[in-house]
């Protein structure tokens, strides 16, 4: 098959619509217009409402700025530690993918002080709330707090494959 044998499939491509051609070609006398009137005469750009305020400056702005590659924690709270961990684990992001906390392991978490905890537990994480590290300290267990990695990168990088498709 060579590219000048081919061809569109029946009824694929239509004739444009020819107005202003005469009244025998259905498109004539007022060429698709109507009568009188600004659309009639001339050209209104987009989004013209006739001298009212649009609809685009009636809306409020956007206020404040959402920073695009920021880090976001997944919360894991005390007593959900004190449910599916045991006296004297580690806490960390292999454990808590493990567990089904996490999603991958070296996701940012942050461990949040809502609940109790009956024993003493090794925490080590990029955040910890003040009154989760009481609560920990106060269980006879100890607080490793570190900064999460920098996966800006890799969130650069997948948020360009999402946009390619």
């Amino acid at each position: 098959m060579d590219q000048h044998n081919l061809s569109q499939a029946e009824g694929a491509k239509r004739p444009s619509k020819r107005v202003g051609r005469g009244n025998a070609s259905g498109h004539g006398t007022y060429a698709t217009r109507g009568r009188k009137g600004q659309n009639a005469r001339g050209s209104v750009r987009p989004g013209f409402e006739g001298g009212q305020i649009p609809v685009v400056r009636r809306a409020p702005k956007l206020r404040g700025f959402k920073k695009p590659f920021r880090t976001e924690f997944r919360a894991v709270n005390i007593d959900v530690l004190a449910e599916r961990f045991t006296s004297g684990a580690t806490i960390d992001g292999e454990a808590l993918h493990a567990a089904g906390l996490l999603g991958r392991a070296d996701e940012p978490f942050k461990v949040l002080g809502r609940g109790e905890l009956p024993f003493a537990l090794t925490v080590k994480a990029p955040r910890v709330s003040a009154t989760a590290k009481e609560a920990i300290t106060a269980g006879g267990g100890t607080v490793d707090e570190f900064a999460p990695a920098d996966n800006t990168q890799r969130n650069r990088k997948h948020r360009r494959d999402q946009a390619k498709g």
